[in-house]
């Protein structure tokens, strides 16, 4: 009986300690997963940029669809906000969400 309140009393103790350990020691993989958001953030300004960087800047934009962008900027002069973008084709509500952090209108 005495052995098996020990072996009770050990596998509680090991049980209340993973939670701990866990907290003591965060997975180091979510700390290079908030860098690599970070390193992902570069600010362009869509009313002055080429499609080029425009292309290479935002998430699911080509090179198709950042031509578009600037040629409706020329036609229409620039973006005031950033869901004037829509009225491009191929720019919608998924991509301006994407990409939100990084557009600026300056």
């Amino acid at each position: 009986m005495k052995i098996l309140v020990k072996t009770l009393l050990i596998m509680l103790s090991a049980a209340m300690l993973l939670p701990l350990q866990a907290l003591a020691n965060p997975d180091p993989n979510e700390e290079k997963r908030s860098l690599v958001v970070m390193a992902d953030y570069q600010p362009i300004n869509i009313n002055e940029a080429s499609a080029t960087e425009i292309a290479a800047a935002l998430k699911g934009v080509g090179m198709k669809t950042a031509k578009a962008i600037v040629a409706y900027r020329k036609a229409n002069g620039p973006f005031e906000q950033v869901g004037d973008l829509r009225a491009v084709k191929g720019v919608g509500a998924r991509t301006l969400s994407k990409n939100q952090r990084v557009i600026m209108l300056e």
